[in-house]
């Protein structure tokens, strides 16, 4: 166990994390030159084409220092706020972390936010600064942010370039000299926490774990403590870039096990696995996720919806911040509603959806939660729009509020002011981390950075601001259900619980956008933003007129108009049951709304 060390990279998104990692496996002959390429941990192709991590991933490398072998089980994080439980998960299974920061980029938003996850884990940190390489490196400059952040002497800050490999071996010397090797007993009874798990199609659930305390056989009646299930461990072992079975996983150790699972609510990231005959208890307590945004997903033919159950199900094992419940909507049919940690996340698992399981889905109108209070004293949580109580049973509504960290350049501070007062933010400090850099701390409605928040903010600001929030509870707000009604019919599926001082604004360019999206038909549509019986916006799309008398050539004029009030009666009869098709980018729509 003195030879094994475990540590993870966080950093901010695109300080390199991935790039560092490569060189890493290079130095340490993990992978072989055949096998090499860029981001060669991030194996999704979402992955590779939008140049972030989306998943944690674990590997472990051989190092040999002063003639003595060193184990070392890397995890490489993602950097983007909604993919934080990944890192908090990876965390756990580690002793340090290697914090990088970028040299051209200094410390960012999410760089802190990570790094108060690896002080709440009790890390070793090991602050690296990335880039060095580059034309525009600042390393004075960063070296003072880290030394003002972590409180390190500046002979602990290590200095290294994941493209060229300059600095690597010094990294892996720090960290086999300042990372602690794992502390466990080998004979206690079995505490494996698992971190990740995935789906195979032919083996059954993958679940990858740290051991804690015991060692896990092949063979062994294992027991999943949350899930309160046993299992045979038919298959375990380390893992490499493919998985390497062995006859034992050991303390200290980070492996996989196969017990032929088929089932995915079983496995749980964060339960704790155990012997059955000799149980030990649970390494941390279970912790769930809370979703920030929700929306609905549903499947564009309603038949397929048992295959997208299963699909969620498995993409649920590979992402544990995925929170889902079935619902029915009048629009739609059946679908689920999901919560999700924010907008990337939601893109994301869409796009997996098409991807991987080869599932077209139609999304909704993303919302957050909000929790009315009836006049009776009773605490309603409305999840999406069709759960909203009569107003006229509610006592009031309230919305949660985050606390928004942004780290930018003084150019920027009017730009960011006003777009964050814009969204009924309330300014709480404003500080200089150095002549350069700043920090703003606002609290604002989650609600009003839901659909274009993060867009808008790296406009205003050419890309120079980093952004961060953390939840902070709820507050009373004036909060509506604005439907919108085609031809006097409610769409369900673009209801929006919306604040009441921008409802109408919302309204009106909801129906100038329903109005280019929406095909004409050869009868009126009329488009209307209703809050309860007001209507707020209306937009009319005119109905497509049939030439009928085209083949009336010459004769009486009285034949045309027989013919023209024939049409006429008949667009009567349309308008009375004629249905609109929404197409799917009218639901989208709502989101690119400027």
């Amino acid at each position: 166990m003195d030879h094994i060390r475990n540590f993870c990279i966080i950093a901010h998104i695109d300080h390199g994390k991935s790039t560092l990692a490569d060189r890493l496996l290079e130095h340490t002959h993990t992978i072989g030159e055949r096998d090499m390429m860029n981001q060669v941990l991030d194996d999704m192709d979402l992955e590779r084409e939008k140049g972030i991590t989306i998943k944690s991933h674990a590997i472990q490398m051989q190092y040999s220092y002063n003639n003595q072998a060193y184990i070392f089980n890397l995890i490489d994080t993602p950097g983007h706020v909604d993919f934080s439980y990944e890192v908090s998960r990876a965390l756990a299974a580690c002793e340090g972390a290697l914090l990088l920061v970028d040299a051209t980029q200094g410390i960012q938003a999410q760089t802190i936010s990570n790094l108060y996850l690896a002080i709440d884990n009790d890390l070793e940190i090991i602050p690296v600064i990335n880039k060095i390489d580059m034309d525009g490196a600042m390393i004075p400059e960063v070296m003072d942010q880290i030394i003002e952040l972590i409180g390190c002497k500046e002979e602990d800050i290590l200095l290294a370039s994941g493209k060229t490999g300059v600095g690597v071996e010094e990294i892996l010397q720090a960290i086999v000299k300042r990372i602690p090797a794992p502390t466990g007993n080998p004979e206690a009874p079995l505490q494996a926490l698992i971190f990740d798990s995935v789906f195979n199609g032919f083996r059954g659930i993958i679940a990858y774990y740290r051991v804690f305390n015991g060692v896990i056989k092949k063979g062994d009646k294992i027991k999943f403590i949350s899930a309160d299930a046993e299992y045979q461990a038919d298959e375990v072992g380390i893992l490499k870039l493919g998985l390497e079975p062995r006859n034992e996983v050991k303390t200290g150790d980070v492996g996989y096990i196969i017990t032929g699972i088929k089932n995915a609510k079983e496995v749980r990231v964060g339960d704790t696995i155990t012997l059955a005959n000799n149980p030990g208890v649970a390494v941390k307590e279970f912790v769930e996720v809370k979703p920030m945004v929700f929306a609905g997903i549903f499947p564009v033919q309603t038949e397929d919806f048992s295959e997208l159950r299963e699909c969620m199900d498995k993409l649920q094992l590979n992402d544990a911040s995925l929170v889902y419940e079935i619902e029915t909507s009048q629009a739609l049919g059946f679908g689920f509603r999901c919560g999700f940690l924010g907008l990337l996340h939601m893109e994301i698992i869409q796009e997996r959806l098409e991807r991987e399981f080869n599932q077209t889905v139609i999304t909704t109108v993303p919302n957050v939660s909000f929790t009315a209070y009836s006049s009776r004293g009773e605490k309603i949580i409305v999840n999406n729009p069709a759960e909203m109580p009569d107003p006229t049973k509610i006592d009031r509504i309230e919305e949660p509020f985050i606390r928004a960290q942004i780290i930018t350049l003084p150019d920027y501070i009017g730009n960011i002011m006003t777009l964050c007062l814009g969204k009924r933010g309330i300014l709480i400090n404003q500080s200089y981390l150095t002549t350069t850099r700043v920090e703003l701390v606002f609290e604002m409605p989650l609600t009003e950075i839901v659909f274009d928040f993060y867009d808008k903010l790296k406009s205003n600001t050419r890309g120079y601001a980093s952004f961060d929030y953390t939840p902070i509870g709820y507050r009373e707000a004036d909060i509506v259900k604005m439907d919108i009604l085609l031809n006097g019919d409610k769409v369900d599926a673009l209801s929006a619980l919306i604040h009441r001082g921008r409802s109408q604004d919302f309204g009106r360019k909801l129906c100038e956008k329903l109005k280019e999206l929406l095909p004409r038909q050869q009868f009126l549509i009329v488009i209307q933003a209703a809050i309860g019986a007001k209507i707020i916006a209306r937009e009319n799309i005119s109905a497509m007129r049939k030439d009928v008398t085209a083949k009336c050539y010459g004769g009486d004029i009285s034949r045309k108009r027989k013919l023209l009030e024939k049409q006429k009666e008949g667009k009567k009869r349309m308008r009375q049951i004629g249905n609109v098709e929404i197409p799917q980018e009218a639901f989208l729509a709502v989101l690119k709304l400027d």
